[in-house]
């Protein structure tokens, strides 16, 4: 007789949808995109204020597919924007929905989903956890030196699609991922780039501030003519221009990359350059995040939506590929990815960590 299958309830909320599926073990059961208006709310709503409707939504979505609370084993969410923490999977708790709601690490939409899983999972009496938060922090002490005392480099990257992407390339090496050294770029709407040593990313560009300008981002800025842009703005304003409005956005006036493709084929050469220019930018960075590696590499991994763009992976590509070999995984496969966070949990395959403020933001030195 085959072993009884998990019942695994996943969630990731985003700025515009809420994604929410149920598997079984790794199986796909069912599973939906739902689009989320923002503009129905009050223009000084607080996170807190999207919950009812984002809540109604999962259930709505649990009901419509037939699927009864009672049989849950799990529910698993996205993180959101905490306390900083080594990688690994933590169990949703009061502490935790404490700093999300409060935004005192950062404001992201995503910070709803563990709130609201653990409204679901205490209905259940199961438990509800998050896997590798894009709070994940396992930065060398080099890697935090920004220039400046006053300002830290923090690690904010997409830790859970990185770290999924690595172990496909290390399953495709034959070898565990916590022996692997690759240099991983997520190229979505965001993009970062990180170094992964044995396991660990002890360096990455950041995935609102840093790094490769995005289709809606601007990345890393030159320093003075900022602060000109700045000046009598304030920092709500400026903060909306930087993460909201610039990237292909700002130049191309769109933020979809197929439109953009669609404007390269119909001969626009300032749609050419600038979609060339990101794909430079981003190979720079993963050339400079495989010094931090010192070129012993085992692969570099692309993933995000973004990785669907032939002409840009075989731009960058054209930069890279003597560094090491080069592994493309198109899409985001952060829903897998939680589920089999999930299972790893249920089949006692790893142990749930305990989030607490304080305990977090003491990082384990990393001496690689």
């Amino acid at each position: 007789m085959s072993p009884a299958l998990f019942n695994i309830l996943v969630m990731n909320i985003g700025s515009t949808s809420t994604k929410v599926a149920c598997y079984k073990d790794t199986e796909l059961i069912a599973g939906s995109n739902i689009p989320f208006e923002k503009n129905l709310l009050s223009p000084h709503h607080d996170l807190a204020g999207q919950i009812p409707e984002r809540k109604k939504q999962i259930l709505d979505f649990i009901a419509e597919y037939g699927v009864e609370l009672s049989t849950l084993d799990i529910v698993v969410s996205r993180g959101g924007v905490g306390a900083p923490c080594p990688s690994g999977i933590y169990e949703v708790n009061q502490a935790m929905c404490d700093d999300l709601l409060s935004t005192r690490f950062a404001k992201h939409d995503s910070s709803l989903g563990p709130v609201i899983s653990k409204d679901i999972a205490r209905e259940c009496r199961i438990k509800a956890i998050v896997v590798d938060p894009p709070s994940t922090d396992e930065f060398h002490p080099l890697a935090r030196i920004s220039g400046l005392p006053d300002i830290e480099r923090g690690s904010v990257l997409h830790a859970l699609s990185q770290k999924a992407a690595a172990r496909r390339a290390a399953a495709i090496i034959g070898r565990p991922y916590s022996e692997l050294n690759f240099v991983v770029a997520h190229l979505g709407g965001d993009i970062s780039v990180g170094a992964h040593s044995k396991g660990r990313v002890i360096d990455s560009t950041h995935g609102l501030y840093e790094g490769p300008f995005t289709p809606e981002r601007a990345g890393g800025l030159p320093t003075l003519p900022l602060v000109s842009l700045a000046r009598g703005q304030s920092v709500s304003a400026v903060r909306d221009i930087l993460v909201g409005g610039s990237g292909l956005k700002a130049y191309l006036g769109t933020d979809d990359a197929r439109e953009v493709e669609e404007m390269i084929k119909d001969g626009d050469e300032k749609a050419l350059l600038v979609f060339e220019a990101m794909a430079y930018q981003i190979a720079k960075d993963i050339g400079a995040m495989a010094t931090v590696i010192k070129g012993n590499l085992d692969g570099i991994v692309i993933t995000g939506g973004l990785a669907y763009s032939e002409r840009l992976i075989n731009w960058i590509k054209d930069r890279i590929s003597f560094i090491g070999s080069v592994f493309v995984f198109p899409g985001e496969d952060e829903m897998l990815a939680l589920a089999e966070g999930g299972l790893r949990v249920l089949k006692g395959e790893e142990q749930i960590k305990t989030y607490s403020t304080d305990s977090c933001m003491i990082i384990p030195e990393n001496k690689n």
